[in-house]
């Protein structure tokens, strides 16, 4: 065989594309993709520079925009975390226990995901806001944030551990009670290693879905500036005001800290997936 053949050979074998979908279903992926998600993402960075590379900056050390985004980083991994404690418990009661009601409940953990975030924010503010039937007040504060947040963000986590849990092999926690381990114990050293990957991909995707919202925040929020003032509302008052490009550049550092949120989970979920296929 000579060296051409064996080099067009190699050629076509690059080229091949395997798989059930083909060239054709790649290529309306690709485009598809591009025009929902590439095209969007581009036009919005390039419009953060208008003003070039000192005027992005500007915008996005601007006192203000500073306020906005450190309120929303704090609140955003305080969700995260009490949304990784309750949305394991909550999973683990679902797939460990039954109770009457739990159909009911299982559906009800999907809400946040069909209810408009809007009427959430309507629902907290009546029951938390200034003429709270239970007298407890938590708009315009830190506080009724997280509430408002962890709310639309517990189904991240619930059904991330769901699945992990309902697969999990109940006969090693068996083994381990029989030895002698107590509850605590089996589920730290058995349990809890099982669902470490599920906890952390749904915690992380909890915070980069707490960073971007708006809906369930504007109104119990208050839209304080430097106590209660989301990034989201900093960026809508950036444009009400008519200054496009400081919303713009804002919008492109949320992106930013969301993209690398989800570059670190995907590579950590890679690696576990990795030392899985070794132990077998």
């Amino acid at each position: 065989m000579t060296d051409t053949s064996i080099g067009q050979r190699n050629g076509r074998s690059w080229l091949r594309v395997t798989g059930s979908v083909g060239p054709l279903g790649i290529a309306i992926a690709v485009l598809w993709l591009s025009v929902i998600v590439l095209l969007p993402l581009a036009a919005l960075t390039f419009h953060s520079f208008d003003e070039g590379w000192s005027g992005f900056w500007d915008a996005v050390t601007a006192p203000a925009a500073l306020d906005s985004l450190r309120v929303t980083v704090f609140v955003s991994v305080v969700v995260a975390l009490i949304n990784v404690v309750m949305g394991t418990l909550v999973a683990w009661v679902l797939v460990r226990d039954d109770f009457p009601g739990k159909g009911v409940v299982n559906a009800l953990i999907d809400l946040p995901f069909a209810l408009p975030t809007i009427v959430a924010s309507i629902v907290l503010l009546s029951l938390y806001g200034p003429e709270s039937p239970i007298d407890v007040h938590l708009n315009a504060s830190q506080p009724g944030l997280v509430v408002a947040l962890a709310f639309v963000t517990l189904p991240f986590v619930v059904r991330s551990v769901q699945p992990v849990l309902i697969e999990a092999d109940k006969e090693v926690e068996q083994a381990a009670a029989s030895l002698g381990a107590d509850n605590w114990t089996t589920f730290r050293r058995i349990v809890l290693p099982t669902l470490a990957p599920a906890i952390i991909s749904g915690g992380g995707l909890a915070f980069a879905r707490a960073i971007g919202e708006y809906g369930s925040v504007v109104l119990i929020g208050g839209n304080i500036p430097g106590r209660t003032q989301m990034a989201s509302q900093y960026i809508q008052q950036q444009i009400e005001v008519d200054r496009p490009v400081n919303a713009a550049a804002v919008s492109v550092a949320l992106l930013v800290i969301s993209f690398i949120t989800l570059v670190v989970l995907r590579i950590f979920a890679d690696r576990t997936a990795r030392k899985e296929q070794m132990s077998r």
